[in-house]
């Protein structure tokens, strides 16, 4: 039975409020950023900083300073332990952990039941609100969704079992109503396992004789599912085993490395896909035009947004909120929410699109760039490269991150990437010379420090082993895989890719 005509009203006019942001996004900003304070206002941080007397955004960014995660560390770690009124109202019972691989160290996000409420569960049902007002012709709900989730697997070893700590995707499961698991597979039990040998067949078999009309999840992570499924079924499409699949919604990564072979293997005449925007710090915008990939802002889901404007690679300014950012600039996101984190930097870089509405795309982490010499390479422009470069030699990937091989007496500086390749191209050597010049065209500074060879020679690639990426984050990186695990992209040393190519035999 096809439910989606019975719920279709129901989401098109939630998807409809955002229409009105067009003339009131400060003021709904504004007024949820007083509700946020007024909610906080008895815990320890909001006696610190006397939330109670509040009146408005100056008062608020006056007194609160901007934090990053090693400055509420132990505010965190005494929620881990059942401590009530920390940086959020009441006891937190659940935590994502982030594998922190820019910092270091594993990082416990809060997920209060009121973020639950608020702001991850909402988000996600704008974004198929959203989806649903684009298609009018959808079938969604005529059959299953496929989530690929992570699991509680974690390094802390607690004793409380009131108190979970895993992947974002997780804890999300464990809390969703149940009335959702209908229209979702797998069960709970097979999205919940941490063993990723035993999981992927699972996930396979739960999956291949289902209806599944839409599937969500990080690209990386997902292409390997399906295409389990794929040479379980013999087939070359995923589109064979589920005729009826119409939606990808997918974030955690930039999908443009991936959207060619994603075309390939759905069917081009139905298959449509979705970025969101779904850190364990939040569900923060969704995509809500095929026009372009742009995300919208969700401006009224329990997280008030600031933007520091970029002074230099990795570095940025005074945060502002909405009212004071200008279009096309590039921004770090600050974020204050009802998770408990208040003026927090969560590391990633977005670019404005438009203002009215608030619409943004990723460019990236603000600690993931080169700068060795000069050059200022972004996220952005290095997956953007490396998509045309796969098109043009019809190659496609598995992972990539790359790195500066720094100048000696003898030789000049280049950039190393360390490829693990879906399908690699007949000729290493070209695709190398293809992706250093779509770097040059993309990015202006690289361009100049590649100028006639005399700054910076051209990239070099090299070819990592089946499953590298995979064993580093395992052994070396976050202990973990699945979820929003991922090695960087880009590093401004070779702490990351030398430890990668240890491993590489």
């Amino acid at each position: 039975m096809d439910l989606t005509p019975l719920v279709r009203r129901r989401f098109v006019k939630q998807a409809e409020r955002v229409d009105s942001w067009v003339s009131s996004a400060d003021e709904v900003q504004h007024r949820l950023l007083l509700d946020l304070v007024g909610m906080a206002k008895n815990t320890e941080i909001g006696r610190r900083y006397d939330y109670a007397s509040i009146r408005n955004y100056n008062d608020f960014s006056r007194r609160v300073p901007v934090v990053e995660y090693e400055d509420i560390r132990s505010e965190v770690m005494r929620m881990v332990g059942g401590e009530a009124d920390v940086l959020w109202r009441g006891v937190c019972r659940n935590f994502a952990q982030s594998s922190g691989t820019s910092g270091g160290k594993s990082k416990f996000i809060p997920i209060t039941a009121d973020s639950l409420r608020m702001n991850h569960y909402p988000g996600a049902s704008d974004s198929v609100a959203g989806y649903m007002r684009l298609v009018p012709n959808s079938r969604i709900f005529s059959g299953k969704g496929l989530i690929l989730g992570g699991s509680f697997a974690n390094e802390l070893g607690l004793d409380n079992r009131r108190v979970k700590v895993g992947d974002l995707s997780a804890n999300l499961i464990d809390r969703i109503n149940p009335i959702v698991n209908l229209m979702r597979v797998p069960s709970k039990r097979i999205a919940l396992m941490a063993d990723w040998e035993k999981k992927l067949p699972a996930l396979i078999g739960a999956s291949i004789g289902q209806n599944i009309t839409n599937i969500s999840g990080v690209p990386s992570w997902f292409l390997t599912l399906l295409r389990g499924v794929m040479r379980k079924a013999h087939v070359d499409r995923i589109s064979d085993v589920w005729p009826n699949l119409e939606v990808f919604f997918h974030g955690g990564i930039s999908f443009e490395p991936y959207r060619d072979e994603y075309r390939r293997i759905t069917d081009p005449g139905k298959m449509r896909f979705i970025e969101t925007y779904n850190a364990s710090e939040g569900f923060f915008a969704a995509q809500n035009t095929f026009d372009d990939q742009a995300m919208l802002m969700l401006l009224d889901r329990g997280v008030f947004f600031e933007f520091a404007p970029m002074t230099g690679t990795g570095e940025w300014g005074e945060p502002m909120p909405i009212w004071d950012i200008e279009e096309k600039k590039t921004y770090a996101l600050i974020i204050s929410g009802c998770n408990g984190l208040w003026r927090y930097s969560i590391g990633d870089t977005l670019r404005v699109e438009s203002l009215y509405p608030l619409k943004i795309r990723i460019a990236g982490r603000t600690k993931s760039f080169i700068n060795a010499f000069g050059e200022e390479l972004m996220e952005h422009n290095a997956d953007a490269a490396i998509a045309s470069a796969c098109r043009t030699h019809g190659a496609s990937i598995g992972n990539y991150t790359a790195a500066p091989v720094y100048t000696t007496d003898t030789s000049r500086g280049r950039h190393q990437w360390l490829i693990e390749w879906h399908e690699a191209p007949a000729d290493i050597a070209q695709f190398a010379q293809t992706l250093d010049c779509e770097l040059q065209r993309l990015n202006s500074d690289y361009q100049a420090k590649r100028a006639g060879n005399i700054f910076l020679d051209g990239l070099s690639i090299t070819t990592a082993r089946q499953g590298l990426f995979d064993d580093w984050l395992l052994t070396v990186g976050s202990g973990k895989l699945g979820g929003q695990r991922k090695v960087p992209r880009l590093s401004n040393n070779r702490d990351i890719i030398d430890s990668m190519l240890r491993l590489n035999v």
